[in-house]
């Protein structure tokens, strides 16, 4: 019998972020804010980025902060599973 539970593997991209959109079957949307810092003039400003993750039974909501991890492509577009709240 073999073990169930998968396990991210140690170069596997890991991420935290917000839910933005949970209107998808078994798929969230979540955004990624970073501050960058301009190389020419200095001044910080926020980059955001978003990703389709996707949420096996649909516990996730709007507003809610998820960690997901990079896994095998599940789709065109989704690349990641989500590992916790």
């Amino acid at each position: 019998m073999q073990n169930t539970q998968q396990y991210p593997s140690p170069a596997a991209r890991t991420f935290r972020g917000i839910v933005v959109s949970d209107k998808m079957a078994k798929t969230i949307v979540v955004k990624i804010d970073r501050t960058v810092i301009h190389p020419k003039y200095g001044k910080r400003y926020v980059r955001s980025e978003t990703y389709k993750v996707h949420d096996e039974k649909n516990e996730h909501k709007i507003g809610e902060e998820v960690t997901f991890v990079e896994c095998r492509p599940l789709s065109r577009d989704k690349r990641w599973r989500v590992l916790a709240k």
